[in-house]
């Protein structure tokens, strides 16, 4: 069992259990969860995760969600969240599609409008913060007519940012019109994640990283993430709500994004085994020799975050 798996490097990912385990549950105020394999399996809950999560909450523990999911927005998360049973409100979730709105209204102070790689909920929560964009959807966005033309198409004058999120219909000619505005070394390169596999029922497919190191390509430039491993959603989260960093734990299921970010922004981290990353994986980046990879291994690990619901009896 995963369970069982002793490691002979010293430092990080212990077994939580026992009594160490209510030790650490008691030493928390908040506690941090990503959503796809550690709450949930597609539209599944892993079992105990309602029973954990809501018990948390009603011990007085506050609980909050940050997802690197562009595809839905604080409110679809909310609704998704009570669908399933868990006790959640939208301000609980923090997702890369608002964020990445307030990102280029608070932080970029972005004055023109976006061209947007990305879906229904991105376009929504930057119209929600008053941002225009054109590109998401099925659209108008096709190939047609001799190529020479495709790089002689005018562009709109007015858009200052390209934003990168998951886009089921992306195509050659949005990734041409991206690398064309971003040329413009002043118009704001920004994606929402850069994670490769978006996990689902049965298996997984490509995700929005597949389409980010695209554009990254054709544009010669490097986007800023405002997804995990980067520290903006934490950063929201703390400007919103206030958190103590020392009372507070980061719950994830991948080493490259949950754990990683839980490490740079200074946080204790629990990585559960139901979703991608594996105890192998751990035991590689601690018995590296590559001082970054040690980031990558979390403080404890637990099977399940059902695992957990023994601390609160």
């Amino acid at each position: 069992m995963p369970g069982d798996c002793i490691f002979t490097m010293a430092a990080g990912c212990v077994h939580l259990s026992g009594p160490l385990c209510s030790q650490v549950v008691a030493s928390v105020d908040a506690l941090l969860f990503d959503c796809d394999g550690v709450l949930w399996k597609g539209e599944s809950p892993i079992p105990g995760a309602v029973q954990l999560i809501n018990r948390l909450q009603e011990r007085g523990k506050r609980v909050f969600f940050l997802t690197n999911n562009s595809t839905k927005s604080r409110q679809m998360y909310g609704e998704k969240l009570r669908g399933l049973g868990f006790e959640a409100r939208p301000e609980q979730v923090f997702g890369t599609a608002p964020c990445a709105a307030l990102y280029l209204r608070q932080e970029a102070r972005l004055q023109g409008s976006v061209y947007l790689i990305g879906g229904a909920a991105l376009r929504g929560e930057l119209q929600a913060q008053g941002i225009a964009c054109s590109g998401s959807g099925s659209g108008p966005e096709h190939t047609s007519g001799p190529m020479h033309d495709w790089a002689a198409e005018p562009l709109d004058p007015a858009v200052g940012a390209v934003l990168v999120g998951f886009d089921e219909h992306f195509t050659y000619m949005k990734l041409c019109r991206a690398a064309r505005y971003l040329r413009n070394p002043a118009c704001i390169f920004l994606a929402t994640n850069t994670d490769t596999l978006l996990p689902l029922e049965g298996g997984g497919i490509p995700g929005t990283g597949c389409l980010v190191k695209a554009v990254e390509a054709a544009a010669n430039r490097t986007a800023h993430v405002i997804g995990k491993p980067s520290t903006f959603m934490f950063e929201c989260m703390v400007k919103e709500h206030g958190v103590d960093l020392n009372r507070t734990i980061m719950v994830g299921d991948r080493l490259d994004t949950d754990i990683l970010m839980g490490s740079n922004c200074g946080l204790r981290t629990i990585l559960t085994l139901t979703g991608v990353s594996t105890l192998e994986e751990v035991r590689a980046h601690q018995e590296s020799d590559a001082s970054d990879r040690h980031k990558l291994v979390p403080n404890y690990y637990v099977d399940s975050i059902a695992d957990l619901l023994p601390a609160l009896d």
